[in-house]
Order: structure tokens, then sequence, then C-alpha cells
């Protein structure tokens, strides 16, 4: 690992904490690079006009009592990946070859929007349950690391 690593983890951390997600374990923080230079930002949160979970008070999941890594599109937060690549979208930045650094392991709706992107590497810091997204990260021939194994 080397101090870049290190750098970008931290603002993916800093970034995951302006989440707008009711509960403190969802907050997650993306940060794209390409040679050194950060591109976009994303955090999880509920789309532009829509109330966020902690404007709520209350976790949609939870209510619904919905298990992790399963029934994403049964949220109203955007994914911290899907809002950096919607971000360079918006903003007209290619993202082909750039490296991602997330807190969280992409789910599999974030690793096709990954893939499709161009992003060539993703380095996340903490697991999450799909391994059909790592499935494809591998198919894809995205390198796919772990923060603790650089």
């Amino acid at each position: 690992m080397n101090k870049w690593d290190e750098r970008f983890m931290q603002m993916a951390e800093t970034v995951a904490s302006w989440s707008s997600c009711y509960q403190e374990n969802r907050h997650v923080g993306a940060v794209i690079v390409r040679d050194k230079r950060i591109l976009t930002t994303g955090y999880n949160g509920a789309p532009a006009g829509i109330k966020s979970c902690a404007e709520r008070g209350e976790c949609l999941r939870r209510i619904r009592n919905i298990a992790s890594g399963t029934m994403q599109e049964v949220c109203y937060a955007v994914h911290a990946e899907q809002n950096a690549i919607i971000q360079a979208a918006k903003m007209g930045v290619a993202l082909d070859g750039a490296v991602m650094y997330v807190t969280h392991q992409p789910c599999v709706i974030c690793t096709r929007m990954i893939l499709n992107a161009g992003i060539k590497k993703v380095v996340y810091k903490n697991g999450y349950p799909d391994a059909f997204a790592l499935e494809l990260f591998k198919e894809a021939g995205v390198e796919i690391v772990k923060y603790d194994e650089l």
C-alpha cells in the first residue's frame, strides 16, 4: 500500500460521513481518481428533491425487514458508487481507465455501472454480501482489491 492509496481511502471515508442514510453502518463513500487526481466523489443518499431517511427519521429497509445484500432497489438512497458515476456524467468527466476507492465492496448493480463506465480497478475497505458482483469483476477483467490486502 502506498501513501496515495491511504489518502484516497481516507477521502472515501470522509465522503461517507456526508451520507444521509439513517443507519450509521450504511454510510458509504466513493472517490474516483486517475493519475493521482480526484475526478468525482459520491456518497449514499436520496436523489435530488427526495427526502432522505435521515430527514424521515427512519430506514425504509429496516421497516420492511430487508436483508443486507438483497433488493437494493427498495431504498430511497442512491449508492455512493452510482452517485460518483452520475456526477461524472453530469460534469462531462470521462472515467475510462480510472480507479475507484470505496468504503464498501460494490453491489452487483454498482458493479455493472462500474464496468460500463470503464473503471479499471476498485479498491474497497469493507466487505458486502454479494459474491455475484465479485464474479462479474473477475469475468470482465476489472481488478478488485480489498484495501488491507494492498
